[in-house]
């Protein structure tokens, strides 16, 4: 398993250099998110032997309790999946990303409980990219609120956009690519609310099956758990 999951990491950093060499992009630009959902703590562990970093969870309960199972302050802990209010204090002292901002009460719940241990807490604005109902993330209408907001704040940075794409078969990737458009023209529409701590440099898009299109797009984190873990079994 070790030796596949490092493999696997190998393949995966080959396809993002192989993308960022079409777009004319140093593979430097784009961060991989290794994303283990489900998987065991074990798997983590051998990923970061590999020399991977950053490491996202969609669940809260379950990043909660990796981070405080694997007390290894080099990790960098990514909250990707949907969030909840009441979910935020438990993740507030360990968690380095929260991708998955689409209301102001997520940022003032954040800004909250990082101020009582004065930490500042990287963030970004999921919009909903794919225009599907069970997709969360914020209209691209309700954006310049929600920036303004954060401008204020002392604990919350918002770094840039996150946005899922429809879910597609590897063939058929270039399908999506509209909606990787579509992020990277909101995030380029609202360079002008930077200011305080709002800095839009970062795009979150791209998963196992159309990461090569999202880099091409200007992707700057790919969130990948299949291609590094195997598939997951939901039993």
């Amino acid at each position: 398993m070790s030796e596949m999951i490092c493999e696997n990491i190998k393949k995966v950093t080959d396809r993002i250099a192989q993308a960022c060499s079409r777009a004319g992009r140093s593979p430097e630009e784009v961060q991989l998110v290794a994303v283990s959902k489900l998987k065991p703590l074990q798997d983590i562990k051998t990923a970061f032997e590999c020399g991977q970093l950053h490491f996202g969870e969609n669940r809260a309960r379950e990043l909660q309790d990796k981070m405080e199972a694997y007390d290894e302050d080099r990790v960098r802990w990514h909250m990707v999946g949907n969030l909840q209010t009441n979910k935020i204090k438990y993740m507030a002292e360990r968690v380095n990303w929260i991708h998955s901002i689409e209301k102001k009460k997520y940022l003032r719940e954040i800004e909250k409980r990082a101020s009582r241990i004065d930490r500042v807490i990287n963030t970004l604005v999921q919009i909903n990219i794919s225009g599907e109902d069970q997709k969360s993330g914020c209209n691209a209408g309700d954006v310049k609120e929600i920036l303004e907001y954060a401008q204020g704040l002392q604990h919350v940075r918002v770094r840039g956009l996150m946005g899922m794409a429809t879910f597609v078969d590897p063939d058929q990737a270039e399908q999506v690519r509209p909606q990787f458009q579509m992020l990277r023209r909101i995030r380029d529409e609202h360079r002008s609310y930077e200011s305080g701590n709002v800095r839009l440099e970062h795009l979150s898009m791209g998963m196992t099956n159309d990461m090569e299109i999202a880099i091409e797009e200007g992707s700057t984190m790919v969130r990948v758990g299949r291609a590094i873990f195997g598939e997951r079994n939901y039993k």
